[in-house]
């Protein structure tokens, strides 16, 4: 578990599925993302021990959840190791009502801190669709350039590479 004055960002549980179906019928996740046809907890209780909880065992590190301090759960973010990507990949995604308060700065700044300082990761890289401007601007903030255009499942990505 990671904390920071505000968050506490913690891996998922199969209790959080409630908040899984919400965040990924979110219609900016959708368009940014993409649709996981995630539609019931069944779902999200499937995606979350295939997904993030899969990956914590295999990779020792993934998606996590992001809290307000009271527990309210508002986004994910956290790290994820993909098969066609040669580096760790930042994500994350946050519910509208908790967008452009600093929380996803915030939990991303801790998360990288914590890629760096204690999984040792060399390089960490993130990709975004061209066309959504808040990610890439979260991603200017915090330190990622720009790097090249990739194409994955059969979709156009920029690929940006943390710099600091």
């Amino acid at each position: 578990m990671l904390e920071t004055d505000r968050l506490v960002i913690r891996p998922f549980v199969a209790t959080d599925a409630g908040f899984i179906v919400e965040l990924m019928n979110d219609p900016a996740w959708l368009l940014h993302i993409g649709d996981k046809n995630i539609r019931s907890r069944d779902d999200a209780a499937r995606y979350i021990e295939d997904g993030p909880r899969a990956m914590y065992r295999r990779a020792g590190f993934g998606l996590w959840l992001v809290a307000l301090k009271d527990g309210t759960p508002i986004g994910m973010c956290g790290l994820v190791r993909r098969e066609d990507l040669e580096d760790a990949d930042l994500g994350f995604a946050f519910l509208p009502q908790y967008r452009r308060s600093g929380y996803a700065f915030e939990a991303a700044q801790r998360v990288l801190a914590h890629g760096r300082r204690v999984l040792r990761l060399a390089r960490i890289v993130a990709i975004t669709v061209p066309a959504n401007v808040a990610s890439i601007n979260l991603l200017r903030k915090l330190g990622f350039a720009r790097e090249k255009t990739i194409v994955r499942n059969d979709e156009t990505l920029d690929l940006y590479a943390y710099a600091r």
